[in-house]
């Protein structure tokens, strides 16, 4: 597994515990995305190092930059069509490129002049922007906000392949460190490291809400 990974005790001294932020693996190249699959997409996405088969680029498919977001989401991969867990090692400039053009799934009225013209945005881009609260590795609810990022249309055919450095599974770490968590032993749980990001670009930071 080429994911980095620390305690995750050490690192939730360092992380911020309200707001929106976008908490991930990166560098200046790439960032690290998780998605769950059942395995006959899963398997495919690793076996080829794209998403093809019967992955449909069709449907709207979301991304998570957050890993205690994934889980929370799959149940650790105890998730009935979620078994498998994929890091998506995504290209850094891809992931801008998405954001730069992500409309909020719910109506913001800071952020758009109408309903009405929000509803137009939503139907014509290809990326919906979503923010929910984080959880921490019970499930418990945080007052940190996690983001997750849907992709359709003509951006989800480049991201099945063009947008994608790497897929990786990492199934087997996920059922292994969930049984720290089963048995109440966060003090061994490791978890990928992960520091918010933020951008250059303080227009884009803006309309992402970071702090």
């Amino acid at each position: 597994m080429k994911l980095k990974i620390k305690l995750y005790n050490k690192q939730i001294e360092k992380w911020p515990q309200q707001g929106h932020h976008i908490m991930a693996q990166y560098d200046n190249q790439k960032i690290i995305v998780y998605q769950s699959y059942r395995p006959e997409i899963g398997d495919f996405a690793v076996q080829n190092q794209y998403f093809g088969g019967a992955f449909s680029q069709d449907r709207m498919t979301w991304i998570k930059p957050n890993f205690l977001w994934m889980v929370y989401r799959n149940g650790w991969a105890t998730k009935v069509g979620q078994e498998v867990v994929l890091a998506i090692h995504l290209k850094r400039e891809a992931f801008e490129r998405y954001l730069k053009q992500a409309v909020y799934s719910s109506y913001q009225s800071d952020l758009y002049v109408s309903r009405e013209e929000w509803q137009k945005k939503v139907k014509s881009s290809s990326i919906r922007l979503q923010w929910d609260p984080d959880h921490n590795p019970y499930g418990a609810k945080l007052e940190r906000r996690a983001i997750q990022i849907g992709i359709r249309g003509k951006e989800a055919v480049n991201y099945a392949k063009d947008d994608i450095l790497e897929i990786e599974d990492i199934t087997p770490f996920v059922k292994e460190q969930y049984q720290f968590v089963l048995n109440k032993q966060l003090d061994q749980l490791m978890i990928p490291e992960e520091y918010p990001l933020v951008f250059n670009d303080e227009v884009l930071n803006k309309n992402l809400r970071l702090q």
